[in-house]
């Protein structure tokens, strides 16, 4: 990870935090696996921006980096859920730096109440985990770009969290909006569809910028006990049993971005810990995978007051 520049969304806490902290899938497991004080991202000299939110938790997060690790963080105020702010995200981000190496799209809002929305009108859980991270990555695409090429690997890399949801998420369009279809729907429904949305984007982000350098991998975390239960403090006690912590939970997107065998696999699957397996064969759907790109960039064309493409 020498000089490479990495952005983790929602790195404030959870795996996201884990992410950036914990000791790499690579080094404890397969070099040093009795070694409880292994690598971490920032020890292996990346530079790393924690995109999220300017608050007291991101700030605490950021000392506690500095503390374990001796080695800075950088922050890019993001809150995913608006369009206005991942633009301001984006900007920011490309006004300090000339290339990017490493997008861990990681953020994500977990079974909200329905009738929460984004700024936007989207429903929160797909605008925030498919739309915002859509947007930014699409922003971000020059810098990724100038980093695939100057990575030794000549790859740049875009690591998208999904979940077991993936498989039984089911995709309907008249609810990315708000609409009674939309509010007529479960939370937990509208969250495994917006899961399935993450894995469709990132297998056709795969296939469309492959010839551009990028790899781009959808990760699950598994069940991981962190903040994403905020608003289901029910469900976090009833498996609390069976919630593994967030450093086991960053294994897998930490091997699909560090690991160079991770590179033969874009457009796949890794799952806990750090396993490949197929994904939900709508995700292979290419006509799935143009309703739901087309669908977005048409989002983003509005937002930016352009014709759409």
């Amino acid at each position: 990870m020498d000089r490479r520049i990495v952005i983790v969304t929602g790195g404030n806490s959870g795996v996201g935090f884990e992410t950036i902290r914990v000791r790499s899938y690579v080094f404890t497991v397969l070099e040093h696996p009795h070694d409880l004080h292994a690598q971490v991202l920032l020890l292996r000299n990346a530079k790393v921006y924690m995109a999220a939110r300017a608050s007291a938790k991101t700030t605490a997060a950021l000392a506690a980096l500095h503390e374990s690790t001796g080695r800075t963080a950088h922050h890019v105020p993001l809150d995913l859920a608006s369009l206005e702010s991942v633009k301001r995200a984006a900007d920011d981000f490309m006004s300090r730096e000339h290339e990017l190496h490493l997008l861990f799209n990681n953020a994500a809002v977990m079974i909200p109440p329905v009738e929460q929305l984004t700024p936007d009108g989207y429903d929160l859980q797909w605008g925030t985990n498919v739309l915002g991270h859509f947007y930014l990555t699409r922003l971000l695409l020059p810098a990724l770009e100038r980093g695939a090429k100057s990575a030794p690997d000549a790859h740049a890399r875009v690591v998208t969290s999904s979940s077991n949801g993936t498989y039984v998420g089911k995709l309907w369009p008249e609810t990315w909006r708000d609409s009674d279809a939309r509010r007529r729907k479960r939370s937990y429904e509208l969250y495994f569809q917006s899961k399935l949305g993450a894995s469709i984007i990132s297998r056709q982000g795969a296939l469309r910028w492959a010839s551009k350098g990028i790899v781009c991998i959808a990760a699950n975390p598994g069940m991981v006990d962190s903040d994403l239960y905020r608003h289901d403090r029910f469900a976090r006690g009833v498996l609390s049993f069976v919630l593994n912590p967030p450093s086991l939970g960053a294994l897998p997107q930490l091997y699909a971005g560090t690991m160079p065998e991770a590179l033969k696999h874009s457009g796949e699957f890794f799952v806990p810990f750090a396993r490949l397996v197929a994904h939900k064969s709508d995700v292979y759907d290419d006509a799935v995978g143009r309703l739901v790109w087309d669908w977005l960039e048409e989002q983003i064309a509005a937002h930016e007051g352009r014709p759409e493409p």
